[in-house]
């Protein structure tokens, strides 16, 4: 496998398809979840362990994860907001889980029904059962509405950074801070990751980034700045969050590489293929919209990505 700088996890056929109100079948998730391995994707969120009742998109999870883990050279990736989630996704054969955790109490009683405190006690219970398992899957805790809420106001940073440190003790791999609903700035990015390094060092981890307020590809630049090495994208740009009003506009993944290689940064990730691949979308959802500044004015002529060296 190919000397990467940086991972790009894609999390469209998760945060992507559950932000659509129609259903992509099942044998389509999977034509796509293969088609971006083989552009050379090597972290994929494929589901949400969560009730069918409240997002009918993901009642296939268990279906998709137990196919995609056998694709070659993926980390096949699932979201759980709680324990039972998390027993779904690891009978499954997920190779890592990401729990929600709000930062905002308003967030995470409307998202996954529990304080931040109850939060971070099921990042708990969870750890604890994947430590009873033989095969040890990870477990990353994802800090949403870290930059700001659109139901609360401005989230406190030295709150942001207290959920932070509980997860870490709670037992969690990495803990992420997302920008769920758009809301950050360069300057306020830098200094958060900044922080988490400081506090958690190898437990800091992904920028879950939204491009809401069109400020996605400032704030990648400004948490490279900070050391961060992970981003979540999502291919086409579909997704945001159900749960939070006006939170749409993931950071599009082609748009996001492009930067990267165009920086000198190996993403591993074959643009044309990744682009080409936006066509199961199309053919998954017909009519849904897709996004991407790449994807519709094409590659400079003479580019040559920084993935074209790697060894």
């Amino acid at each position: 496998m190919s000397k990467v700088d940086i991972v790009v996890s894609e999390v469209g056929p998760r945060d992507g398809l559950q932000s659509v109100k129609r259903t992509m079948p099942t044998e389509a998730k999977l034509r796509w979840i293969k088609a971006l391995a083989d552009a050379g994707m090597r972290e994929i969120e494929v589901g949400s362990f969560v009730s069918p009742k409240l997002l009918p998109q993901m009642a296939d999870a268990a279906d998709v994860v137990a196919q995609a883990i056998h694709i070659p050279d993926i980390t096949v990736l699932a979201l759980v907001p709680n324990l039972k989630g998390a027993q779904r996704a690891f009978a499954a054969g997920a190779h890592k889980v990401s729990m929600p955790v709000s930062a905002s109490r308003l967030h995470s009683q409307s998202n996954i029904n529990m304080t931040p405190e109850q939060a971070i006690e099921a990042v708990r219970t969870v750890c604890a059962l994947r430590d009873t398992l033989p095969r040890r899957p990870g477990v990353e805790a994802g800090i949403s509405t870290a930059f700001g809420c659109t139901m609360e106001g401005p989230v406190s940073e030295d709150w942001v950074i207290e959920v932070a440190k509980r997860l870490a003790e709670a037992g969690a791999d990495c803990v992420n801070l997302a920008d769920t609903t758009g809301m950050a700035n360069p300057a306020q990015i830098k200094r958060m990751f900044k922080r988490l390094k400081a506090e958690l060092g190898d437990k800091a981890g992904a920028a879950h980034l939204h491009n809401t307020r069109g400020q996605g590809l400032a704030n990648v630049v400004a948490a490279l700045d900070a050391g961060v090495t992970t981003f979540d994208s999502s291919h086409a740009g579909l997704g945001g969050c159900p749960y939070a009003p006006g939170a749409t506009g993931n950071i599009v993944t082609e748009d996001l590489v492009f930067l990267l290689e165009s920086m000198g940064l190996r993403t591993g990730i074959d643009l044309d293929k990744l682009i080409a691949a936006r066509d199961l979308i199309t053919r998954g959802l017909p009519g849904e919209t897709l996004y991407g500044h790449v994807a519709d004015a094409g590659l400079p002529k003479g580019f040559v990505p920084a993935s074209a060296g790697a060894a």
